[in-house]
């Protein structure tokens, strides 16, 4: 009944589970975010969580140990993010065309090592919730923000970390400079190249992260193409949230939420087809866009090579 859905209960549900489901998609936008700052778009996102995914998933299978999983999946982030900086900074590749080859990348590496090395689905234990002391003892509210897993309270602090080093420090500065004008910032002093790689790998790694906490911190599998292009969705976040990791939260959220609402709408067997309820969060998410990015002005820098004396 379409009734239940506005039950106490469901509607706690709902929110928790929206919390839940908006963490990979922080991980990857706020790196998304930082590279995009500095004046690089990075399509490969997908491809990098889903590498990230599986070795979190494999190492975490293997060793029994969570926490190993989550840095082998940053440290693959970090190589992938290495590689895209290597080909957009050094060899000026068209950043698009570069970003979709490093997605199918990632695309096909994971398939042919899950075939490799797992042949079928297994499943780990992932990471428990935590209650934090008294304030998960609060009524709905503390069922919804304060009695998630670790990897949810790390992406949401991503966010006002990510806002003060991009607003409150010499390094944001440099990398907001890069971002608007890289001829300017090398006449300063400012390595252009020193801070493309850094953001391009820091995405890479957040990337991974992302993947991670989808395999071993909210699904628990690893399956082939696991992210269902959840990495193209993280690049328009950042369009969506106007470069600002606030933005990016609320974009986040908005999608998570909705996404949590179709998934709620199926298991109270809602009356609605399921792949109009499955669309929603997609629509929704074209819809805002075109309303709002038209109003927003991208780093003028952005997917633009630099080359020193031209």
């Amino acid at each position: 009944m379409i009734s239940n859905i506005f039950s106490t209960t469901v509607l706690v549900g709902i929110l928790a589970s929206g919390i839940r489901l908006a963490t990979p998609y922080l991980y990857a936008a706020i790196g998304e975010t930082f590279g995009q700052r500095s004046g690089v778009l990075n399509l490969g996102v997908d491809g990098q969580m889903l590498l990230g995914a599986f070795a979190a998933f494999y190492v975490a299978l293997t060793t029994g140990n969570l926490w190993l999983g989550l840095l082998a999946a940053a440290m693959v982030g970090a190589v992938m993010g290495l590689a895209m900086a290597f080909v957009t900074v050094n060899l000026h590749a068209q950043q698009g065309i570069s970003g979709i080859g490093f997605y199918l990348f990632g695309l096909g590496m994971s398939d042919l090592l899950f075939k490799m090395l797992l042949g079928t689905v297994e499943t780990v234990k992932g990471f428990t919730k935590i209650h934090i002391p008294y304030l998960s003892d609060i009524p709905i509210i503390g069922e919804i923000f304060f009695s998630q897993n670790a990897m949810v309270y790390g992406a949401f602090a991503l966010v006002p970390i990510s806002w003060f080093v991009l607003n409150k420090t010499t390094l944001g500065l440099k990398i907001r400079a890069v971002g608007e004008n890289p001829e300017a910032a090398d006449s300063l002093g400012v390595s252009v190249a020193r801070i493309r790689y850094f953001t391009i790998i820091l995405g890479g790694t957040l990337s991974g992260l992302a993947g991670a906490s989808l395999s071993i911190a909210l699904l628990n599998v690893f399956q082939q193409n696991m992210t269902s292009g959840l990495g193209f969705i993280a690049v328009a976040l950042v369009y969506f949230g106007a470069w600002r990791p606030w933005g990016v939260l609320w974009g986040a959220l908005l999608f998570s939420m909705v996404n949590s609402l179709q998934l709620w709408m199926q298991v109270l067997s809602i009356p609605i087809p399921s792949d109009i309820a499955v669309m929603l969060p997609y629509v929704l998410t074209i819809l805002v866009l075109v309303a709002t990015v038209s109003r927003v002005r991208a780093p003028a820098a952005l997917t633009k090579p630099f080359e020193r004396g031209r």
